[in-house]
């Protein structure tokens, strides 16, 4: 009787530790890879972007957004040279070219950090299969 009583204990420390913690670890890791991805699209999306402006003829004739959906008609008279929000609060001007290398540079970081929390996802998912079984 006491053998199925330390046993039931046991295994109910073994829920335990996979509830608070292996599943809690595994949320955050894909909660990260989910922001990772986001990150990844914007870049992508920004590459393109970027790409077409190359082929824009100059002066480039676009509309900016004042705020709340006000458009007014704008003019760059060099779209050859744009600025980069490097982060924390630092830019960068940079041609065209240097920028969308920033972006590849950017996008091969960042898919190196997906693999990684891609790797740390499947060892707690293995941890935790372990641990039930």
């Amino acid at each position: 009787r006491r053998a199925a009583m330390a046993a039931a204990e046991k295994t109910q420390r073994y829920e335990s530790f996979v509830s608070d913690v292996l599943q809690r670890d595994l949320r955050r890791v894909q909660e990260q890879q989910d922001e990772v991805w986001q990150q990844q699209a914007q870049v992508l999306q920004l590459h393109s972007a970027l790409s077409r402006l190359l082929e824009a003829p100059a002066p480039l004739q676009t509309k900016v957004d004042l705020g709340c959906n006000f458009f007014v008609a704008a003019e760059v008279t060099d779209p050859r040279r744009i600025f980069v929000a490097l982060g924390f609060g630092f830019f960068a001007e940079l041609t065209l070219p240097e920028a969308l290398r920033h972006l590849e540079r950017r996008n091969q970081l960042l898919q190196r950090l997906s693999n990684s929390l891609s790797r740390d996802g499947a060892k707690i998912r293995a941890h935790i299969r372990l641990v039930l079984e």
